[in-house]
């Protein structure tokens, strides 16, 4: 198992793997910042066996700067801010759509969410483990209905869904059984076929817990492609990476507002400039998802 390093020892290997550092003490300040580790992630596109993992010998190409992948890094954490945001908003709109359109549709099954006849019984039988579970209990609007209406099993559908997470909220969509209650949803984003929609939720899912927990961007590889629909037609290249779900997002974004759309659009060009001002040589990594 390999040992740790001190900064001075970081600065020395990555010296002798032909990564240009002119100012030390910067590079030092960088590295304890960022991270030797978390670093190298961003250093990755510039060595000469990139995008190859097996096999690596962390031989970098001719004329590699720690400044470049630093710019990378912080172009990376800029993204994944303003997509946080974008992706917050569409999260809530969907939300309450679902609760909107549902709970006014089955005005007398105010737990719909827990009806036999309107989801399926696999998201019944887990619902109580995975869902509504002792944590989740311990929520204080959910612990303040409760305490007041001691004789419901389940608090209402608008204060239930309202704090499941994100995968919940999209689980419970991808289960209900009714394909007009699918649609009644989807169609509020204008999308007419449910599973390009769901496939466009599960892309946003994914690329916000990306975003929520800190991992890169840049070279982002969906498990699922992104099916073509209203936010473009993708060739195969296209369909598992960051360049298709960011216009997944920007469409989506769009069907809630266009003076949104534009912000989000404006924002990522501006991080990008920039970005290119300050290291014209990440122009190859990140041009692909330029919009």
């Amino acid at each position: 198992m390999k040992q740790a390093t001190t900064l001075d020892e970081q600065i020395s290997l990555l010296r002798s793997r032909g990564i240009q550092i002119t100012n030390e003490e910067k590079a030092k300040e960088v590295l304890m910042d960022i991270g030797y580790y978390r670093l190298g992630f961003y250093l990755f596109p510039f060595e000469k066996s990139y995008p190859r993992l097996r096999g690596r010998k962390h031989e970098y190409k001719d004329g590699t700067k720690l400044s470049d992948a630093v710019t990378l890094y912080y172009y990376d954490f800029d993204l994944r801010n303003i997509l946080m945001r974008y992706i917050n908003r569409i999260e809530v709109a969907f939300r309450t759509y679902m609760i909107y359109e549902l709970s006014n549709k089955y005005k007398n099954e105010p737990t719909w969410f827990m009806s036999p006849s309107i989801m399926s019984h696999q998201f019944l039988q887990s619902f109580d483990n995975e869902i509504y579970n002792d944590n989740f209990r311990k929520n204080p609007v959910i612990q303040r209905h409760h305490r007041k209406y001691i004789n419901d099993k389940y608090a209402p559908a608008w204060k239930t869904i309202e704090f499941m997470t994100f995968g919940n909220v999209l689980k419970l969509y991808q289960n209900l059984k009714s394909l007009d209650d699918k649609r009644t949803i989807s169609k509020r984003f204008g999308i007419n076929q449910t599973m390009v929609f769901e496939n466009y939720m599960e892309t946003i899912r994914i690329v916000r817990n990306k975003c929520a927990h800190g991992s890169p961007l840049f070279d982002l590889t969906l498990c699922k492609s992104i099916k073509n629909g209203p936010a473009g037609r993708f060739s195969n290249g296209e369909a598992s990476h960051l360049s298709a779900a960011i216009k997944v997002i920007l469409y989506m974004i769009g069907t809630i507002s266009q003076n949104r759309q534009h912000d989000l659009k404006q924002g990522i060009e501006e991080i990008t400039t920039i970005a290119l001002t300050k290291s014209p040589e990440i122009e190859w990594i990140i041009k692909k998802f330029q919009l």
